[in-house]
């Protein structure tokens, strides 16, 4: 008996320490002080353990004093961890002071008693015919008990509150530990009252420990697990089937009934149901794709998996895509498309061309760029809404004449749109037809909307699509605001036109540098045939072109802004052209529209006179109506600054346009310019000579000086000098010189 109890509890400190080390190597918060309470549980098994196993006294006393003081630290450690286990912390330092204090009070006491005997001692005991030493208890070993008693209660207490207030479904890790700890706390009793040498309820200690180490490391509540398993397999939106070895429906959750029609059915309903409506699937293992069920409106789009679960079942998740398949489809289809129009959008235009230009690069197609000339206007006078519906009519105008031939179209951006078409599939007499009298009409609002469309006949298919609309919209500048044509074709000219307004761009810069480009000057001339002035007029000796005139790259600088840096490169050649002259005669130069976008003019014109020190009316400034066509306020407010600071602003071109008279009244212009072509244009001579002297008349009484530029003969000259104009500019007197010839001929 003495041999088994021993071996019994040497193999239970064993499978204690084994489970320490464990606990130990845990990466859980718990692993830690599980460790510390195992491995304190192994002092008193161990002390018990050479009890049971001597009958020397020494050894007996030695086994009593390990037994009783292990028990303090078994005790302590299994407070520290029912601390851990059930999520408690001490409430202060004090708290934890009287539970230390009162045990290392126990072990002083103990290690006392050999010399005041205050503890217990020991006698001679025979059980079963082996020799023991029984404990005689005194003063010391009563405090030790009650004080292991209390610590224990408190433990009990703990789990017993973590129990009742722990949900149902986790209290069986807790339960399992307090029930186990009442059966060791009243063995443990019943050993203390029996006077027995032999402390079975050391195996209650070693079993408890394991118990513990199970619990804290590694049980799973299996309960709690199906539980929540269960309601989430019933929550997914997904329906869920489980079946078994046989292929047998055992399980199947909300969504699953309903989506098999299993309402008031069984389960093994559930496999000829899902054949029925999804087809069969693969026979063996995993498995997952896709499947299209039902049609047109009720089409649904499911995506199925089926898992086995190693040789006891496998479950089928069916999930139906539908909805988020149409949002894709939707988002798609908002991406690709203009959200006004329904037309495709620029870019994805460019790829579908593409596309088919790749597919069938032998086909003949076109490229078309249309435009809605003045769109603006249609905003400001009918507003945006029918603006929005005038676009969307001439989309749906594109969609309905263009869709059976093939063609592909889009939207832009604002008025603008883009084709692409089989060639010699469309009607152009018809479209030209409906272009020349498109009209929207939307309740009282009614407008024929004038559309312009640049062509350009695919003739190499490798080329980038953004480049063919920008020829289609080159062969659409040609014909932009011409209320009569309304289609033009991009030919071989555009494109070098394109090529060269591009160079000569690229290399303005190079000629103000260079001062290749140079002023030339065309006089002034007064009543008595006096040079009292000079135009300047920009030329470009081109070092590899030869002599270039204006007519050639003004209109390039003009479209891409770069004559404002040509006028202020003749702006300064003025100045330093009147700075040698000493004399009173006057150079106008020219101010183009574009400047005031990227010049501050009054600044620039200002800083000149005063660098270079001369009289600002002697450099005279030209201005034409189109100057005030925007920002009217801002340009006046100019002008007349620059009135103030001694400048004579000269009109250009008055007669040529269709504002002239009404601007006149407001502009601040000293000297009108009479342009003689339109004039000569004209059948009625008597009538022309009318007009003339009323305009010359007119410029007098408003204080002006009247210049007639285009003067070429002298029967113009004198009958203009009879109508009172006072200067005169015109090949009658000169062309256009250079200003070294200039200054030999007129400067003195």
């Amino acid at each position: 008996m003495r041999a088994v109890y021993s071996v019994i509890f040497l193999i239970i400190a064993a499978a204690l320490i084994v489970c320490a080390v464990i606990a130990l190597r845990s990466k859980k918060p718990i692993g830690k002080p599980l460790a510390r309470m195992l491995l304190a549980l192994i002092p008193p098994i161990i002390g018990n353990t050479i009890i049971v196993y001597t009958g020397n006294k020494l050894l007996s006393t030695v086994g009593c004093y390990i037994y009783f003081m292990g028990m303090d630290f078994a005790l302590l450690a299994l407070l520290s961890f029912a601390f851990a286990y059930c999520n408690i912390k001490w409430p202060n330092r004090k708290m934890q002071l009287l539970v230390i204090i009162p045990i290392i009070a126990d072990l002083v006491q103990f290690c006392l008693n050999p010399f005041f005997r205050n503890a217990f001692r020991t006698l001679p005991s025979v059980v079963d015919g082996y020799a023991y030493y029984k404990l005689v208890p005194f003063a010391g070993q009563t405090y030790h008990r009650i004080l292991d008693y209390v610590i224990f209660f408190s433990v009990l207490i703990i789990f017993i509150v973590k129990t009742k207030k722990t949900p149902r479904i986790y209290a069986e890790r807790y339960y399992v530990i307090l029930i186990t700890m009442l059966i060791v706390g009243g063995w443990q009793t019943f050993y203390i009252f029996s006077r027995s040498p032999i402390d079975r309820s050391m195996i209650g200690y070693g079993v408890f420990g394991l118990l513990i180490f199970y619990f804290a490391l590694l049980f799973k509540p299996v309960r709690l697990l199906d539980s929540m398993l269960a309601n989430l397999a019933q929550e997914m939106e997904n329906a869920v089937f489980l079946f078994d070895a046989s292929n047998m429906c055992i399980w199947a959750n909300y969504r699953g009934i309903a989506f098999a029609g299993l309402q008031g059915k069984g389960f093994e309903m559930a496999s000829e149901r899902l054949n029925e409506m999804i087809g069969k699937l693969p026979q063996e293992g995993n498995w997952s794709g896709e499947r299209t069920i039902g049609k047109g409106e009720n089409t649904r789009y499911l995506s199925i998996t089926r898992q086995m679960v190693n040789q006891s079942g496998s479950f089928i998740i069916v999930h139906d895509s539908t909805e988020e398949k149409r949002e894709l489809e939707q988002k798609l289809f908002n991406a690709r498309h203009d959200t006004l129009t329904g037309l495709y959008t620029r870019e994805y235009l460019y790829e579908r061309i593409r596309a088919e230009l790749d597919e069938d690069p032998s086909k003949e197609r076109e490229i078309v760029f249309a435009n809605v000339d003045g769109f603006k206007l249609v905003n400001d006078v009918f507003g945006t809404a029918f603006g929005d519906y005038v676009l969307k009519s001439i989309a749906r105008w594109i969609r309905e004449e263009f869709t059976e031939c093939g063609g592909i179209f889009g939207r832009f951006s604002s008025d603008k749109f883009g084709l692409c078409l089989p060639k010699g599939k469309v009607d152009e007499t018809s479209v030209r037809d409906k272009l020349a009298n498109f009209e929207v009409m939307q309740g009282w609002m009614h407008y024929v909307v004038p559309i312009h469309m640049g062509v350009y006949e695919i003739n190499d298919p490798s080329l980038e699509v953004p480049v063919m609309f920008d020829r289609a919209n080159m062969a659409h500048n040609t014909i932009k605001n011409d209320l009569h044509t309304h289609i033009a074709r991009y030919d071989e000219e555009m494109r070098l036109k394109a090529i060269w307004d591009r160079n000569i761009a690229n290399e303005v810069q190079r000629a103000i540098d260079n001062r290749e480009l140079c002023p030339y000057l065309q006089p002034l001339v007064d009543r008595d045939g006096k040079v009292v002035g000079a135009e300047a007029l920009v030329r470009w000796n081109h070092p590899d072109r030869g002599f270039l005139s204006p007519a050639s790259f003004i209109p390039a600088l003009e479209k891409n802004g770069l004559i404002a840096s040509v006028d202020k490169y003749i702006w300064r050649s003025a100045c330093e052209i009147l700075k040698r002259w000493n004399n009173d005669l006057f150079i106008s130069v020219n101010i183009s529209p574009k400047d005031f976008f990227f010049i501050d003019v009054m600044a620039e014109l200002k800083s000149l006179v005063k660098e270079y020190d001369i009289d600002p009316v002697r450099l005279r400034l030209e201005i034409t109506e189109t100057v005030m066509m925007a920002d009217i306020d801002n340009r006046l407010q100019i002008l007349n600054e620059l009135r103030e600071a001694g400048f004579i602003i000269e009109m250009d071109d008055f007669g040529s346009g269709y504002s002239s008279l009404n601007l006149l009244k407001d502009m601040p212009v000293d000297v009108l310019k009479i342009d003689m072509a339109f004039l000569r244009e004209s059948g009625e001579k008597e009538r022309t000579r009318t007009i003339m002297h009323s305009i010359i008349k007119m410029s007098e009484d408003l204080g002006m000086t009247s210049l007639s530029e285009g003067v070429e003969t002298e029967s113009q000259y004198r009958a203009l000098s009879a109508m009172g104009c006072n200067m005169f500019q015109g090949y009658y007197f000169a062309k256009p010189v250079p200003v070294p010839e200039f200054e030999e001929k007129w400067v003195a």
